[in-house]
């Protein structure tokens, strides 16, 4: 297989991409080691989300549709759509469609909120908690596999690190609602 990933290190010893370091350094002026970041994240990306969707659709449901059965497998209750959506920065209409493929295959089922007799919440059935028991090995096993090499502490750095950046676009979300423009 050509892997489209071909890394170096630098002077240093850390690893970079020379192609995104190339067409970086003619796009931008200054902040390379920010825009190189940035890709890296990027590329981390997809690379967990290869794993995830490689291991979840090969048992017949997609990343999307696991990420709504974890979210409902750690719940003592129903979930409502739109708090499934809200938690997974996606739409209502997109939880919605996952819900009715998880339903129709029996992981998932509707049931009436007690609170609000006009809503309903969507609930992890039996057959969708042993579904989580036999992928929690295989996730286990491949999660390993993606950060070999790690210590335990860069882990809790590396950790620390994406969520500074999430916390970062948040703040940075906010205060442009906040003028009136997109992020």
């Amino acid at each position: 297989m050509n892997d489209v990933h071909i890394f170096d290190t630098d002077a240093d010893g850390r690893l970079f991409d020379p192609r995104v370091r190339a067409s970086m350094a003619r796009f931008i002026d200054g902040d390379l080691p920010v825009f190189e970041a940035g890709a890296a994240v990027r590329t981390a990306y997809h690379a967990v989300e290869r794993m995830r969707s490689h291991g979840s659709e090969g048992r017949g449901v997609s990343a999307g549709a696991l990420d709504l059965l974890i979210r409902l497998g750690a719940a003592d209750q129903g979930i409502s759509i739109g708090d499934l959506a809200r938690a997974a920065g996606v739409s209502s209409r997109n939880v919605t469609g996952l819900v009715d493929t998880l339903e129709r295959d029996g992981l998932v089922r509707r049931v009436p909120d007690p609170k609000d007799r006009r809503s309903v919440l969507a609930e992890i059935t039996p057959a969708g908690q042993a579904w989580i028991e036999a992928f929690r090995e295989p996730s286990r096993l491949a999660m390993r596999a993606m950060f070999e090499g790690f210590a335990p502490e860069e882990l809790v750095v590396f950790r620390d690190l994406c969520l500074r950046l999430a916390a970062n676009q948040h703040r940075l979300a906010d205060r442009l609602r906040q003028i009136g423009s997109r992020p």
